[in-house]
């Protein structure tokens, strides 16, 4: 059994990819451009262009979400999406309250270990950076190293 689900691995952090990054570029267009209801506590209304932080958070939501969406840059993308939401939680949520469910903050802690996850494990199956690495492997150039570590 477990043979077969390490063989899966690639295609559920793929899928788990594809979720996290929608989910989290949705939140920055939302912010930037007032769809989908619009930014949080504005009724449908946009954040602020250059306002601290939340027009930057919604910058890096919306690219940092669509390349990890793609699978494009997916490691360094993740890096700057983790760290912007564990600025959220600490800068933000942690104020009202220590634990997340007491301060809001369980959407800005799950984001930010989600793509902390990614940081290590990469694109998965279905990324634009496995396609281009493989084209890198055709022409002769070396490619990074996609695959995850099984325990």
């Amino acid at each position: 059994m477990s043979a077969r689900l390490n063989s899966a691995q690639p295609y559920a952090i793929g899928l788990f990819r594809i979720v996290l990054g929608l989910l989290f570029a949705v939140h920055g267009a939302a912010s930037l451009f007032g769809v989908l209801g619009g930014a949080a506590g504005t009724d449908g209304g946009t954040v602020p262009a250059g306002t601290w932080p939340g027009w930057y958070a919604a910058v890096i939501q919306l690219v940092a979400g669509g390349l990890v969406l793609l699978g494009l840059g997916t490691r360094g993308a993740a890096l700057i999406a983790s760290g912007s939401m564990a600025y959220a939680y600490f800068d933000v949520h942690q104020q009202a309250a220590l634990w997340p469910i007491q301060n809001g903050g369980e959407l800005s802690a799950l984001f930010c270990w989600g793509f902390f996850l990614l940081v290590f494990t990469g694109s998965g199956a279905f990324g634009l950076d496995r396609l281009f690495a493989r084209r890198a492997a055709a022409d002769g150039e070396p490619a990074a190293e996609q695959q995850p570590l099984a325990a």
